[in-house]
């Protein structure tokens, strides 16, 4: 158990790791191009390095070191893994090694932990058998274990769910250069996490694929294109320094992300914009960007569908907020490693805040916190987000803090760098 001890005015600069969601998109990607990738500034983490064995499963060659993958791409040649592959706690690793398994010929299972087993992977299967893929849930609930008969994909048109996950269309996009026809994913209902989208678009037009983005309504990728393997650098993983500005905002302290691309399309980079609306104050430069925090923040109102991973952080940081603070349009956070708007609610309700939850999000009345012991329900983000408060909140001990390994193995060390104290 973690203890984080409150501090106050600070001055100090940080430096964050790769974005996890580009480095899990990059080795799909690297896998699947012609010819050799090297993947630097990517993060290392229990995602991605599930990610990088699930590649390794299929049979493609991946070297690595602290700071870097190398990728040797076959052109899409892909050979189906011998034993099960097992994505632990990680969602996106899943869904994207599902899709990718539909191009190597053979049989496929793709697992994972408990909370995995309960994750919606439905409209993911849905889709890909749309698109001429053969597979199906083992357990029959829509999730994973999935087996997956690979080989050559059909293409053509599908239909699915936006409002569940931004990760089943990023699934899907991945591999549609590799069909052997075109590939036109329609959307029902609104297309959720849109930054996530624009991210896959990103980085799949940087090797050398285009897709056509009708409004998030309708894409399209005209088959025969492929990825070309080259030099690829990850930008600094906005998620991750969301945690920095709502410590900076919390304390009252002026804290530099140093690698920061204040252009990215992350959505979680607009992060900086919220706490700017709850008083901050934030200044940018070429590659980093600054948060000062005021002697009082401000209750907001705020639809969070563009960086859900951020909902957490934020509900912290409005629990010490003058006013009310509500947040909307989140309902998907109660599928992700767990409900995270009820456990959210828990845990600041622990700490003498009075919060309402909503079925798409919560209103939290700022107030005086106290000490309390916070549960992480297995989700890194509890822990990060809560840690947070303990900047600001005397007593708040984290159970279970080495489950930032998930996706920032050295959160504790970076608190540390900025002069925060855990014991």
């Amino acid at each position: 158990m973690n203890e984080i001890i409150p501090a106050r005015h600070l001055t100090a600069e940080v430096s964050l790791p790769g974005s996890k969601s580009y480095t899990n998109r990059a080795l799909i990607i690297a896998a699947l191009a012609d010819g050799t990738s090297k993947l630097t500034n990517v993060l290392k983490s229990d995602d991605t390095r599930a990610m990088a064995d699930a590649i390794r499963a299929f049979d493609i060659q991946v070297e690595e070191d602290d700071v870097s993958y190398t990728v040797h791409g076959k052109s899409g040649k892909l050979t189906a893994p011998q034993s099960p592959i097992d994505m632990q706690h990680s969602g996106t690793g899943a869904r994207l090694v599902c899709a990718l398994a539909a191009l190597a010929p053979g049989r496929t299972v793709v697992t994972g932990s408990a909370r995995l087993q309960e994750r919606p992977f439905g409209e993911l299967i849905n889709g890909l058998q749309q698109l001429g893929g053969t597979l199906s849930s083992i357990n029959q609930t829509g999730s994973v274990p999935v087996a997956i008969e690979g080989g050559s994909l059909p293409g053509g048109t599908c239909t699915i769910n936006g409002t569940v996950s931004s990760q089943f269309f990023t699934a899907l996009l991945l591999i549609a250069p590799y069909a052997e026809r075109d590939v036109c994913i329609t959307v029902t209902g609104e297309q959720t996490s849109k930054p996530y989208i624009d991210l896959t678009i990103d980085i799949m037009n940087s090797f050398g694929v285009q897709v056509h983005n009708h409004d998030y309504q309708r894409y399209e990728v005209i088959a025969n294109q492929r990825y070309h393997g080259q030099a690829y650098t990850v930008e600094c993983d906005a998620s991750s320094a969301s945690y920095f500005m709502a410590i900076a905002a919390l304390t009252q302290s002026t804290i530099r992300i140093n690698g920061f691309n204040p252009q990215s399309i992350q959505g979680d980079a607009d992060f900086a914009l919220v706490m700017e609306s709850m008083g901050c104050r934030i200044t940018r430069g070429e590659t980093w960007i600054e948060i000062s925090g005021p002697d009082e923040l401000q209750a907001i109102e705020k639809e969070m569908n563009r960086m859900p991973d951020t909902v957490q952080t934020l509900a912290v940081v409005a629990a010490c907020a003058k006013g009310i603070t509500k947040i909307t349009n989140v309902a998907n956070l109660r599928v992700k490693e767990t409900d995270r708007l009820q456990a959210t609610t828990a845990e600041l309700r622990k700490t003498g805040i009075q919060v309402e939850e909503l079925d798409d999000g919560l209103i939290i009345h700022g107030g005086e916190s106290h000490a309390a012991e916070i549960e992480t329900y297995n989700d890194h983000r509890m822990a990060m987000a809560f840690a947070c408060l303990g900047t600001n909140t005397s007593g708040i001990r984290i159970k279970n803090p080495e489950v930032v390994t998930k996706s920032f193995p050295d959160f504790w060390k970076k608190l540390a760098d900025i002069d925060i104290k855990v014991k």
